[in-house]
């Protein structure tokens, strides 16, 4: 798998899983839309990890900076 995020993607991603996570524990979101989005942020965090979106290949997205 060759990176295709770069590291303001990664970020926001990271960012954005945190912000979920703090809004279940603290109660504000629940349910079946609580459990989607904590998939949801799994996967961001999942994938800034590993540098890589399968997403970005399927639409010819790259983010990360050309060497």
């Amino acid at each position: 798998m060759k990176a295709n995020m770069g590291n303001t993607d990664r970020l926001i991603r990271i960012v954005i899983a945190v912000i979920i996570g703090i809004l279940y524990w603290q109660g504000l979101i629940e349910g079946t839309l609580a459990y989607i989005l904590i998939a949801l942020s799994v996967i961001f965090v999942l994938t800034s990890l590993i540098n890589f979106c399968p997403l970005y290949t399927l639409f010819g997205i790259n983010t990360c900076k050309r060497k």
